[in-house]
């Protein structure tokens, strides 16, 4: 029988920490095939040094996979896709991504979202997603190397809705013997929803006022601002009966002072330093268009989106 084939999409952060794990453990094993793709000055650096993890889990810290790719289309006949890249490129991928799997290829989302799990559907109905947050301190520090501090990172996976019973416990088990700290559910919904509140209210607040985590948590009006955005989303998840803590709101907050008080958050550096790609339709965008699709008022996150959102300047004829 030949070996299961697991391809990971996109070393950033999150990639390259799982990624990492998973490889490093394959290459004395052995177990599977792993192709890693990335672009440019990342490939060069992967193809010359191997994939560098600074992690205090690793003493040995490069990793080298079976193959590296530049294009989703090199990679022949994946088992197992993990995609790791930024969100507003999701469309994008799948798009690619649909001509290259099979039918029993699995999808592993590896992005923090309330709603990826349709966006991805939406273009590739047929195949199993399984429904996944992430919790992790890691980032690029530079092309090709990944830092990590602070806790091991976790994932938590469920089951696809659509695909209750479909067997994952090769996808289990790459984990388990990756030495990853994950729970695998039945169902996910309510941790991605959890982990959502979290990232979207203080997303917002602190890229509106360029901010910190424990600004958000000691500033009056910013505290405000964050709550007003989970009562929002709340009222979108019991409408769409996702089972949220009551005292959710409170929670999050608590959560929210166990980071150091600096702490900025994605998109506050992207909006920030004028990125032009940014995390403002996944923490905005989304609540707005569940609101829509609910019937639900969204004021608070449709002030903050509005201030968020760039003005397209008109152009001046000359």
């Amino acid at each position: 029988m030949s070996k299961k084939h697991i391809a990971v999409l996109g070393l950033g952060g999150v990639g390259g920490y799982f990624g990492f794990k998973i490889n490093q453990k394959n290459e004395a094993s052995k177990n599977y095939k792993i192709s890693f793709v990335a672009r440019g000055e990342t490939y060069r650096k992967v193809k010359e040094n191997g994939l560098v993890l600074l992690s205090p889990e690793h003493s040995v810290n490069h990793t080298f996979p079976d193959a590296l790719e530049q294009h989703i289309n090199d990679v022949k006949d994946p088992d197992l896709v993990l995609i790791c890249v930024k969100e507003y490129d999701l469309e994008n991928i799948c798009r690619q991504l649909k001509e290259i799997i099979s039918k029993d290829t699995v999808l592993l989302p590896m992005m923090n979202g309330a709603d990826i799990y349709e966006r991805i559907r939406k273009i590739i109905p047929g195949n199993i997603i399984l429904p996944t947050c992430l919790y992790v301190a890691s980032h690029i520090k530079e092309k090709g190397i990944v830092e990590h501090k602070g806790k091991a990172g976790k994932m938590i996976v469920g089951r696809d809705p659509e695909h209750f019973s479909a067997d994952v416990d090769w996808i289990v088990d790459v984990l388990k013997t990756s030495k990853i700290d994950f729970d695998f559910k039945d169902n996910s919904v309510t941790d991605i929803w959890t982990k959502y509140i979290f990232i979207a209210s203080f997303g917002l607040v602190t890229a509106k006022h360029n901010s910190s985590i424990g600004t958000v948590c000691r500033d009056e009006e910013q505290r405000t601002e964050a709550s007003e955005i989970m009562k929002e989303i709340k009222m979108i998840a019991d409408k769409k009966r996702i089972a949220l803590d009551e005292d959710i709101i409170q929670k999050t907050f608590e959560k929210a002072a166990t980071f150091p008080f600096e702490t900025p958050t994605s998109l506050q550096l992207d909006i920030n330093s004028g990125k032009e790609n940014n995390e403002l339709e996944l923490l905005g965008g989304a609540v707005l268009n569940f609101g829509k699709e609910l019937s639900i008022k969204t004021p608070f996150t449709q002030k903050i989106y509005n201030e968020l959102k760039p003005c397209k300047l008109p152009t001046e004829l000359g």
